[in-house]
């Protein structure tokens, strides 16, 4: 019995060219096309979807249901102040 050659293939380099761009140049290509989420347009909708366990749900959930808020508003609010929002 003989046995088959595989060929083999020539490794490719698994080191990662630099960007060319800044990180918050990606970023702004990467929002440009999301829906504005108001009419000034300083704002875009982002689609996001949080996997979170029960308990860590039902406290934001109780948090926003104190503060009058909705969840989704919460979680922009928090999110907002992580990132160091310039636009307050």
């Amino acid at each position: 019995m003989t046995r088959r050659q595989t060929r083999q293939r020539p490794k490719q380099s698994t080191k990662r060219q630099p960007s060319p761009h800044t990180p918050e140049e990606l970023a702004r290509a990467a929002t440009a096309h999301d829906a504005p989420a108001g009419p000034s347009g300083d704002k875009v909708k982002v689609p996001l979807t949080l996997t979170l366990s029960r308990a860590q749900a039902e406290r934001l959930t109780a948090r926003a249901i104190r503060e009058g808020k909705n969840l989704d508003a919460l979680v922009a609010e928090i999110l907002e102040k992580a990132a160091g929002a310039p636009d307050d």
